[in-house]
């Protein structure tokens, strides 16, 4: 008989928040080629939001898989993100319709990203002397 390797529940529910990500990435991508507005397309908009999706449609396997690496890297992407995201709001509050989803949904994966219950799925929980 094999041993299966369960899945972690905070696993599971980081997967499916990534996938979100994923999904909110890719129908911005297809907003910045004009398909949901009738203003002009930005092609190098849509080349980073589609290159977003498929980092978050990469992750989601990753984390699907209880990889370490991913842990650290949708910590690290997160960030980076509401980063993004704060300089974009700063630069004109009239985009916040557009990226409100997106930075509420980001605050939540790197709150939960950092719970202690999540690092210790992933084996990276920093040990006490």
């Amino acid at each position: 008989m094999t041993e299966t390797k369960k899945r972690p529940f905070v696993v599971t529910v980081l997967a499916i928040l990534a996938g979100v990500m994923a999904a909110i990435s890719l129908y911005f991508a297809l907003k910045s080629l004009g398909l949901f507005s009738p203003f002009g397309a930005n092609i190098w908009n849509a080349f980073m939001w589609g290159l977003l999706a498929y980092i978050y449609i990469w992750l989601v396997q990753m984390l699907w898989a209880v990889n370490p690496q991913a842990w650290l890297f949708l910590a690290a992407i997160t960030t980076i993100n509401l980063i993004f995201e704060v300089f974009s709001l700063a630069s004109t509050p009239a985009v916040f319709n557009d990226v409100s989803a997106s930075f509420i949904l980001n605050g939540l994966i790197l709150l939960y990203v950092m719970l202690p219950s999540t690092r210790r799925a992933f084996g990276t929980e920093v040990q006490k002397k």
